[in-house]
C-alpha cells in the first residue's frame, strides 16, 4: 500500500508550539487548500498545522482518503478519540467481487452491477463510475447508499431534465430508513427537488436534488444541512474548473460533514483528455496533482491554448484512473446478449445554391462585425455566431433529403429516433414528418410533457421520435427503437455517443444502427473530421480503443473552410 507522505507531532521552531507536520507534495498541496491556518515547514514539501480540534478533523479527512505514515502514533491515538491507526485504507482498487446491497435496497442487481457496488465500497465512496451509458450507474449508487450507515442527507446534483427521474429511481429502489435505523418496507426516503434560486431554509430530507446551474445560488442553504454524500450525475458538467457550478461543488465537497463523493458519467471527457482533472480533483483531491503538474506530465498545449493529453501518455493516464478512482466497463464486456452498434456515414444531397448564398451572407456579416469589434471577446463572439449560422444553413440545405431518408427508414422499421441540433431544424422536421405523429423532445419543455412524449414513444403510441441533441441525449430510455438518425452533428463526440446510447442500453435486443447524414457540398465532412480527431484522444484514455464511424485526417479550421468555399465558387 503506497503512502502519500508522513504525519508527525513536533515542536515547531517558528511558532514554538506543538503542531502537526505533514510531508509529501500532494498532501502539502491538499493541506494548503483545506487548512488555511497552516504554513510551510523547512521545505516546500512540508506543511505545519496548528494543533486544534478543527484541524485534527481535517487531518483525519485526509487520512481516510490518502494514507500517510504516522510517525507519532501515540500522540495521534491520544489526540483523536477514534484513532484510525490500523484501519485498512485502500488506495488501489483490487479485484472486484459481487457485493450485496443493504436491507434498505429493494430490487435486484445484475452480477456486473454487484461488482460496481463492490467498487464503490472499496473506493470508500469516493469514485467515478464511468461505465458506458445504460449499464445502471444510478442503481449501483443507490445500492451503495443502502450499505452505508451514515450516507444521509445525500445531495444529488444532476442536469435539469433528469431531476424527476432521480426522484422516481430513489422511490423505486430504496426503502425508508428511520432515524433509529429501522427499515420501513412500505415507505420511501424523503426527497425534495430544489427548483428556486431564492435563499430559504430547505427543511430536513434524506435526498436534496438540484440542477447544476442553480447550485451556486443555493450554496449557503446547502452548506448548512450537514451533507454526508454528494452524487454528481453527468459529472462532465464539471469539466471546466472556471465555472460557478464547479466552484460551488468544490466547496461543498470540502465540507467536513461530507464523507462520500460519487461522480457518474458514461462520457466524463467531452472534448479533451485534460477535462478529467477537475472531475478527479473533486472526487479524490490531489490524486493527479495540481492542474499545472498534471499538464506538465500528461499534456501538450495546442495552437488554441488547449491542454491535450499526449498520445504516449494516454494509456498511462487511463491506468492511473482505473487503479485509483474510475470504474469503466463497456457494454460488450458485461452484456453479452447486447449486440454492438453499427455506424454508417451517409452522404446525401443538399441545396448548394441556397447553401452558398447563405455562406456569402455569413461571410459578409462576419467581415463587418470584425471591423466593428472593439475587443478580442467581440471578435471571438462574432466567429462563434458565424459558425452557428453555417451549421444551421447546412441543416436547412440538406433538410428535404433528410426527410426522404427518414421516410424510407420508417417504411421498413417500426420505430426510429431522429436527432437534430437547431430549433428551426427541429420545427421543420416535425412539420414535414407530421403524418407519423412524432413524439418530440426539445429544450424548454416541462418535465411532465417531456415524460409524456417519452412514454408515448416507448409504449408504441408513435413510431417516430424527433429530439434535440442537447435536450435528448441524457436521462431518457428510447430502447424501443434500433434506428437512430443524426440529421445534424454536434461538435462533441460524447454528445453523439450519449444520443446513440439512449437506444443502445439494457433492454435492447437488437443491433442499433446509427446513421450520420452528411450534406454533399457542405462542411459536414469537416465537422466529422473534428469529431473523429477528438474521439481518438477520448477513446484511448477511456477504453484503449479508437472507435469512430470513419477514420479521417485532422480537420481544418471551419472558418478557413468557409472562406475556401467562397473563394473557390
Amino acid at each position: 500500500m503506497k503512502n502519500f507522505g508522513t504525519l508527525e507531532y513536533i515542536l515547531d521552531n517558528y511558532s514554538k508550539t506543538w503542531s502537526w507536520k505533514v510531508t509529501g507534495p500532494r498532501v502539502v498541496s491538499m493541506v494548503s487548500k483545506l487548512i488555511p491556518q497552516s504554513w510551510y515547514g523547512e521545505g516546500p514539501n512540508e506543511a505545519i498545522i496548528p494543533d486544534s480540534i478543527a484541524n485534527l478533523k481535517q487531518i483525519r479527512w485526509i487520512l481516510e482518503r490518502y494514507p500517510l505514515e504516522i510517525l507519532s502514533k501515540s500522540a495521534w491515538q491520544r489526540k483523536t478519540p477514534n484513532p484510525i491507526v490500523g484501519k485498512k485504507i485502500v488506495s488501489k482498487i483490487e479485484k472486484l467481487q459481487r457485493a450485496k446491497p443493504g436491507p434498505q435496497f429493494r430490487g435486484k442487481l445484475l452480477n456486473f452491477q454487484k461488482e460496481g457496488l463492490d467498487f464503490l465500497l472499496k473506493s470508500s465512496g469516493n469514485a467515478l463510475l464511468a461505465d458506458e451509458m445504460g449499464l445502471g450507474k444510478t442503481v449501483e449508487t443507490l445500492a451503495y447508499l443502502s450499505r452505508e450507515k451514515q450516507a444521509y442527507p445525500t445531495l444529488v446534483i444532476a442536469p435539469l431534465v433528469t431531476l424527476n427521474n432521480w426522484q422516481r429511481e430513489i422511490g423505486k429502489f430504496l426503502k425508508k430508513k428511520s432515524r433509529n435505523g429501522h427499515i420501513i418496507e412500505n415507505d420511501v426516503p424523503s426527497s425534495i427537488i430544489i427548483r428556486r434560486g431564492k435563499t430559504e431554509e430547505l427543511g430536513k430530507f434524506d435526498f436534496y436534488i438540484i440542477n447544476y446551474d442553480l447550485l451556486y445560488k443555493r450554496f449557503h442553504d446547502l452548506s448548512k444541512i450537514g451533507i454526508k454524500t454528494i452524487v454528481c450525475d453527468e459529472v462532465q458538467y464539471l469539466r471546466s474548473k472556471t465555472t460557478k457550478k464547479y466552484s460551488a461543488v468544490k466547496k461543498l465537497a470540502a465540507l467536513p460533514s461530507v464523507k462520500y463523493r460519487i461522480g457518474l458519467s458514461g462520457t466524463p471527457i467531452y472534448n479533451r483528455g485534460s477535462e478529467i482533472w477537475p472531475i478527479v480533483d473533486i472526487l479524490r483531491p490531489g490524486l493527479l496533482g495540481s492542474f499545472k503538474e498534471f499538464c506538465e506530465y500528461f499534456c501538450y498545449v495546442n495552437d488554441k491554448g488547449k491542454a491535450i493529453v499526449l498520445e504516449t501518455k494516454r494509456e498511462s493516464l487511463r491506468k492511473q484512473l482505473q487503479k485509483h478512482v474510475m470504474l469503466r466497463r463497456r457494454k460488450s464486456d458485461v452484456l453479452k446478449e447486447l449486440k454492438e452498434k453499427v455506424r454508417y456515414k451517409e452522404v446525401i444531397d443538399a441545396d448548394t445554391n441556397y447553401y452558398f448564398n447563405e455562406l456569402g451572407n455569413i461571410w459578409e456579416k462576419l467581415e463587418a462585425e470584425q471591423k466593428e469589434a472593439k475587443s478580442a471577446f467581440d471578435k471571438s463572439a462574432s466567429y462563434q455566431r458565424a459558425i452557428h449560422r453555417e451549421r444551421q444553413a447546412a441543416g436547412v440545405a440538406k433538410l428535404p433529403h433528410v426527410i426522404n431518408f427518414v421516410k424510407n427508414i420508417m417504411e421498413i422499421e417500426e420505430s426510429v429516433v431522429v436527432f437534430c441540433h437547431h430549433k428551426v431544424i427541429h420545427k421543420l422536421l416535425n412539420q414535414n414528418l407530421s403524418e407519423f405523429l412524432p413524439a418530440t423532445i426539445i429544450g424548454g419543455q416541462s418535465d411532465k410533457f417531456r415524460q409524456e412524449q417519452i412514454d408515448s414513444f416507448q409504449d408504441g403510441q408513435t413510431k417516430l421520435m424527433i429530439a434535440g441533441l442537447r435536450a435528448g441525449n441524457v436521462g431518457i430510455n428510447l430502447n424501443r427503437a434500433k434506428y437512430v438518425i443524426f440529421a445534424e452533428m454536434d461538435w462533441s463526440p460524447a454528445i453523439h455517443q450519449q444520443a446513440e446510447d439512449r437506444l443502445h442500453r439494457i433492454g435492447q435486443k437488437n443491433t442499433v444502427f446509427a446513421y450520420y447524414l452528411i450534406g454533399k457540398g457542405t462542411l459536414d465532412d469537416h465537422v466529422a473530421n473534428v469529431l473523429v480527431n477528438k474521439s481518438f484522444e477520448i477513446d484511448s484514455i477511456m477504453d484503449d480503443v479508437k472507435e469512430s464511424f470513419e477514420n479521417k485526417d485532422k480537420a481544418e479550421l471551419i472558418l478557413a473552410q468557409i472562406h475556401d468555399k467562397l473563394t473557390a465558387k
